[in-house]
């Protein structure tokens, strides 16, 4: 591929209403391309009206396995969350148990199943897959996201730099990133690292993902009262940003156009 073509993706839509506008903002305003959606979260109900009000915008989901909330009751699922609902917020624990418990895998793949299944009830098309914290590529989770992509043609995968990851993915004809910016900068995407990144792209499909915003409160200064959301969305809206893609030469694209191409 000659172009460098740049995806950009609003991670944690549907967690909570200052999210959810930020999207919307960023979408309308701004040069976000992508939102990737929690199916658990109180406020998942009114991001999906804003995804079906906004169609331009493109949307995925946003497997949630950790820091939220299950679509299976406990019943289904109990060595996964407690009685309320939630995952646990410990992040490498949860990793280490997922990993040596055949029983907790299967309750992992029960959960999953039930957020594609409904999320593809929302009648939005997916437009990719990923996790919160990047969960899915987990070695035990990625067998299970292969699994059900396949099973429910899901055709596009975030790739975070992991070797293992893309030959798993290219194996099973999924398509996915070349290259990814924000894991060193998740909650700092301000502008000032926007104009570091832009003139590093090079040629193929970059995913650049963030976590906008119109402000750090409730559930965000709860879990991530470290990040900058605010300058987060105003990054995506300023009109230096489509100057710098502009200069670059970077044509600002989605997951779903990648496959279309190729189909």
């Amino acid at each position: 591929m000659n172009m460098k073509r740049l995806i950009i993706t609003a991670d944690d839509f549907g967690l909570c209403r200052e999210v959810n506008e930020a999207v919307v903002r960023a979408h309308t305003r701004g040069i976000l391309t992508c939102a990737s959606l929690m199916m658990g979260e109180e406020a998942t109900d009114e991001a999906i009206g804003l995804a079906k009000a906004n169609a331009a915008l493109k949307i995925g989901l946003h497997l949630t396995l950790v820091e939220g909330r299950s679509v299976l009751p406990h019943e289904k699922i109990p060595n996964l969350v407690d009685k309320e609902g939630r995952f646990s917020n410990a992040i490498v624990w949860s990793g280490i148990r997922y990993f040596f418990s055949r029983k907790i895998q299967k309750q992992i793949e029960m959960e999953c199943q039930a957020q594609i299944e409904k999320f593809l009830a929302t009648g939005l098309k997916m437009d990719h897959l990923n996790s919160h914290n990047h969960l899915h590529i987990h070695p035990s989770i990625l067998k299970i996201v292969v699994k059900l992509a396949k099973e429910y043609g899901i055709k596009a995968v975030r790739l975070p730099w992991v070797l293992r990851t893309r030959r798993v993915l290219d194996k099973a004809d999924i398509y996915h990133n070349d290259m990814i910016f924000g894991l060193s900068e998740s909650g700092k995407m301000n502008l000032q690292a926007w104009e570091r990144i832009i003139p590093k792209l090079d040629k193929g499909i970059t995913e650049i993902y963030c976590h906008p915003a119109t402000a750090t409160t409730g559930i965000l200064q709860k879990t991530m009262p470290n990040y900058r959301h605010v300058e987060e969305l105003k990054a995506l809206m300023d009109p230096k940003l489509k100057e710098l893609l502009k200069k670059y030469d970077v044509q600002l694209t989605t997951f779903s156009d990648m496959f279309r191409s190729h189909d």
